[in-house]
C-alpha cells in the first residue's frame, strides 16, 4: 500500500476481507499481509481499526487472539426488552450484547417475551439492529389498570412499563366493569396493522384509591394469585383436626419439655419454637429447634401441595400476608399454637456454656408449646434482667429499667431460660462472625393505618437481640440439616439436594465498593481468602456505625452482594460464610423448606438420589417466585409511601440522597423514610451527568456533585399513586 488509505476506505477492505472469509480465523500479521499492509505505522492503523470492529461488534476477538467475523445465525432466539423511549432490545440466547429493535420492528412485542428475530443489513456508523419476526411465547398477556369506559367501547389505561399502549376493549368484554374501576384484563388479539391490543376483562378489582382494590392490584400486576381456590381450601377443611395414638406413637414425644415460640405481635402462623432443658453435665443445655411438620399434612402431588408449589411463597404485603398455604393449615393445623399438641421436625442439639454444638440429630417429634412469646415481651425481659446488648439500647424508644439485682434470680416469665438462650445464641453469634459472616442489620419501614388502610404514620422495625436469638437457632438448624446431607467423606458423593446458595461478588463489584468507600475513609480488601474478604467488610460495616455515611455505605455494600436463589449445586453461602446452608425452618411460608423436609425422610429413610435435573427446575421456579414477591412487597410499601405523602404536598423535610441514576436523585427523607426522587431536569443549574463508578451527578460548568449520603432540603412537590412515585424539589443542600 504505497498510498496512505483513508480511514473509512481501510475499514470497508478490513470488513470486505472478514466476509469474504467467513469461516476462518486470521491474526494480524495475516490480514496485514492479505492487504498488503507493510510499514509499522500502518500495521498500527490496522491493528486500531481491528479493535473498533471487535468493539463495533463486528469482528470477534477468539480465545487464540485471533480475529474472525461475528456470524449470527440470521433467525434468532431470544428475550425481547421493551422501553418506553421505543428503543427497544433483544437479548439472543446465549449472548450478553443486546441488538436495538425499534419500535416500528417489535411486531407487538412486549417486555419479557421469547421471539424470534432476524438481524438487519446494518448501516455505516449506525448501532446494529434486529427485527422481531414471530413472538414465540408472551411472558404475561394479563395487565392492570383503570376503565375507561366511552358509549360503545373502552379502554384499560395501564402503567405497566412493558405496555406502550391501552388495551382496546369492546363493550361485550367488560364484565361489568365501569369507568374508574381498576381491573384485570387479558390480551385476546392484536392485528399486526392495529396499534392497540384487543383484550377482556378477566376480574374486575374494584374503585380506585380503595385500599383493598389497589393492593389487590400490586398482586395481580405481579401475577400473583389474591383468593385461594375454593377446591383448595375444600381439601384443606377434610384433613382431620386430632392427631392419631399411632402417629404420636411412631415420634419422639418431647411434650414434656420446655418449648416456646418467639414471634411478631400480629403473627397468626408459627412455623418454628424452641425447646431446652438443662443436661445431667454442669452448665450444658439440650436445646430444641422444633419446624411445622406440614408435609405430613401436605401429600406430596395432591391439590394443596400443587397450589403451595405454584405460589413458592406466602407473600407480605404493607397490611396483608397472602399465605402459601390455606388458613386452616396456616394458622391452626401447622401452626405451632400454645397449649396444643403439634407434629414436628425437629433439629435437637447438646450446646455447652461455651456455645459449642456437641452433637445434633434430627428426629419427628411431637411437641407442645408453653408459651407464645412476643419480640417486645422477651426484649424487656432481656432488659429488664441486663441482658440486653449496648447497641439495642441506644436505640430511640422506651426501654425498661433493669429491675434485677446482683445475686437474685432471673425476673421475668421463664426469665432464666430466656436468658440462657440469648447468652448462648450471643456466643455462636459471635463465633460465626469470626467466621466470615457479613452482617447487614438493615432496618425496615413499616406504616400505621386507618380503619380504611389509608396510612397515618411511620415507623422503623429493628432487629434487637429478641430476633437475634430467634435468627441464631434457625440458622443452626437449617446448617445442620444441610450439612448432615451434603457433608460426605471424601471420595463420596453427596445426594441431591435444595441449598439456599449465594455466590461470591463480582471482582468488579468488589473494586467499585472499595473505591466508593475509601472517599469516606474507609477501606475494604479486594482480595484473598472469602473469609479475610468478609471480615474486611465487616470490620469496614462496624467502622461506619452511627458515622452520617453508615446507611449509605450499608447500602451501597448490599448492592455489591449478588442474589441468595435456591439450586441443587451447593456453591456455599458468602454472606453467611457458611460451605453448607439450606431452608428447613419456615415450611408454612416457603415451599422449598417442604421440598427440604421430604428429601430428608427420603434420604433418612435409605432413599436414593433424586432427580437434580427435575430438583433444580423445582429450585429455578421458588427463586423466581421468591423475587416476584419481594418486587410485589416494595410495590405495595412504595404505594403507601406515596398516599403518606400526597398529604404532605408543599412540606419542606430533611433527608439524604439513598440513589442516584441518571434520571435524578433518589432522597430517603428522616421522618418517615420515604423516599422521592429530584428530577434531574428540575436542576436547571447546569447540566448534570451521572457518574455510575461513584453513584453521583456532576455538573458539566459547575463540576458541582450530588452523591450518595449527601443531605438536602427538599420539598414534596407531586404524589402520583398511578405509577407509585413521590416527586421532590430540591430546596437546597445541607452542610453537616
Amino acid at each position: 500500500m504505497r498510498n496512505r488509505m483513508g480511514r473509512d476506505d481501510l475499514m470497508e477492505q478490513l470488513l470486505r476481507l472478514f466476509e469474504q472469509n467467513p469461516d476462518k480465523e486470521l491474526g494480524l500479521i495475516e490480514v496485514c499481509r492479505q492487504l498488503k499492509v507493510r510499514t509499522h505505522p500502518e500495521k498500527s492503523r490496522v491493528a486500531d481499526l481491528l479493535d473498533d470492529l471487535v468493539a463495533d461488534d463486528e469482528l470477534v476477538f477468539t480465545d487464540r487472539h485471533l480475529y474472525r467475523l461475528n456470524v449470527r445465525n440470521q433467525v434468532m432466539e431470544g428475550t425481547f426488552q421493551r422501553k418506553r423511549n421505543g428503543r427497544n432490545s433483544f437479548l439472543p440466547d446465549g449472548e450478553d450484547k443486546s441488538i436495538l429493535v425499534m419500535e416500528r420492528n417489535s411486531k407487538h412485542a412486549l417486555g419479557g417475551d421469547r421471539v424470534k428475530a432476524v438481524l438487519l443489513a446494518r448501516r455505516r456508523n449506525h448501532t446494529r439492529e434486529a427485527e422481531v419476526i414471530e413472538i414465540i411465547r408472551r411472558a404475561k398477556d394479563r395487565f392492570v389498570g383503570e376503565l375507561k369506559v366511552e358509549e360503545h367501547y373502552a379502554f384499560l389505561i395501564s402503567h405497566d412499563r412493558q405496555l406502550a399502549t391501552d388495551i382496546f376493549i369492546p363493550k361485550a368484554n367488560l364484565k361489568g366493569g365501569k369507568t374508574g374501576d381498576k381491573a384485570v384484563v387479558e390480551i385476546v388479539e392484536w392485528p399486526d396493522e392495529q396499534r392497540n391490543p384487543v383484550g377482556r376483562v378477566v376480574d374486575v378489582l374494584g374503585r380506585k384509591g380503595d385500599n383493598d382494590t389497589e393492593m389487590h392490584a400490586i398482586l395481580a400486576e405481579f401475577s400473583l394469585p389474591y383468593t385461594y381456590p375454593e377446591e383448595a381450601e375444600e381439601e384443606a377443611g377434610k384433613i382431620a383436626d386430632t392427631i392419631s395414638p399411632a402417629e404420636i406413637a411412631r415420634r419422639e414425644d418431647l411434650r414434656g419439655v420446655l418449648t416456646m415460640t418467639i414471634d411478631p405481635h400480629d403473627a397468626k402462623d408459627f412455623d418454628d419454637a424452641i425447646s431446652i432443658r438443662k443436661t445431667d453435665v454442669e452448665g450444658e443445655w439440650e436445646i430444641g429447634v422444633h419446624i411445622a411438620d406440614v408435609t405430613y399434612y401436605v401429600e406430596e402431588g395432591s391439590l394443596l401441595d400443587r397450589e403451595a408449589y405454584a405460589r413458592a411463597t406466602s407473600v407480605y404485603l404493607v397490611d396483608r400476608t397472602i399465605p402459601m398455604l390455606p388458613e386452616r393449615l396456616c394458622n391452626y393445623l401447622c401452626s405451632l399454637r400454645p397449649n396444643e399438641d403439634k407434629l414436628a421436625y425437629s433439629t435437637i442439639f447438646r450446646i455447652n456454656s461455651k456455645g459449642e454444638i456437641l452433637s445434633g440429630r434430627v428426629a419427628r417429634t411431637v411437641i407442645r408449646s408453653d408459651r407464645r412469646f412476643t419480640y417486645e415481651e422477651v426484649q424487656a425481659i432481656l432488659e429488664q434482667n441486663g441482658e440486653a446488648s449496648p447497641d439495642d439500647l441506644a436505640l430511640p424508644g422506651e426501654h425498661p429499667a433493669v429491675i434485677r439485682k446482683q445475686g437474685e434470680p432471673p425476673v421475668g416469665e421463664l426469665a432464666e431460660e430466656l436468658i440462657a438462650l440469648n447468652r448462648l445464641a450471643k456466643l455462636m453469634r459471635a463465633e460465626r462472625f469470626r467466621h466470615g459472616t457479613i452482617s447487614f442489620d438493615r432496618a425496615e419501614v413499616r406504616f400505621d393505618t386507618d380503619p380504611t388502610g389509608h396510612p397515618t404514620g411511620t415507623y422503623i422495625k429493628v432487629a434487637k437481640d429478641a430476633n437475634r436469638l430467634v435468627e441464631e437457632y434457625m440458622l443452626l438448624a437449617n446448617r445442620y440439616v444441610a450439612e448432615l446431607i451434603g457433608k460426605v467423606g471424601r471420595g463420596r458423593k453427596a445426594k441431591t439436594f435444595v441449598y439456599r446458595v449465594h455466590d461470591v461478588p463480582s471482582p468488579e463489584k468488589l473494586d467499585r465498593l472499595r473505591s466508593f468507600v475509601v472517599r469516606f475513609g474507609h477501606d475494604v480488601r479486594t482480595t484473598g481468602s472469602k473469609t479475610e474478604i468478609n471480615n474486611s467488610i465487616n470490620r469496614m460495616l462496624r467502622g461506619v456505625k452511627g458515622r452520617p455515611e453508615q446507611e449509605v455505605i450499608e447500602s451501597v455494600t448490599l448492592r455489591a452482594m449478588a442474589k441468595a436463589k435456591y439450586s441443587t449445586h451447593n456453591i456455599g453461602h458468602y454472606g453467611l460464610g457458611f460451605r453448607h446452608y439450606t431452608h428447613f425452618t419456615s415450611p408454612i411460608r416457603r415451599y422449598p423448606d417442604d421440598m427440604v423436609h421430604r428429601l430428608l425422610t427420603h434420604y433418612i429413610e435409605g432413599g436414593r438420589s433424586v432427580n437434580q435435573e427435575r430438583l433444580e427446575d423445582q429450585c429455578e421456579h421458588c427463586s423466581e417466585m421468591e423475587l416476584v414477591a419481594a418486587n410485589a412487597e416494595r410495590a405495595s410499601i412504595k404505594y403507601k409511601q406515596v398516599e403518606f405523602m400526597a398529604d404532605r404536598l408543599g412540606q419542606e423535610f430533611e433527608g439524604k440522597v439513598s440513589g442516584v441514576t441518571e434520571f435524578g436523585i433518589y432522597v430517603e427523607l428522616d421522618d418517615n423514610a420515604c423516599e422521592g426522587m429530584v428530577p434531574i431536569a428540575s436542576l436547571g443549574d447546569d447540566y448534570y451527568e451521572f457518574d455510575e463508578r461513584a453513584y453521583r451527578l456532576v455538573g458539566r460548568r459547575s463540576h458541582r456533585s450530588y452523591s450518595l449520603g449527601d443531605r438536602l432540603l427538599v420539598r414534596v412537590q407531586n404524589a402520583d399513586l398511578d405509577n407509585r412515585r413521590l416527586d421532590f424539589e430540591l430546596v437546597q443542600r445541607i452542610r453537616d
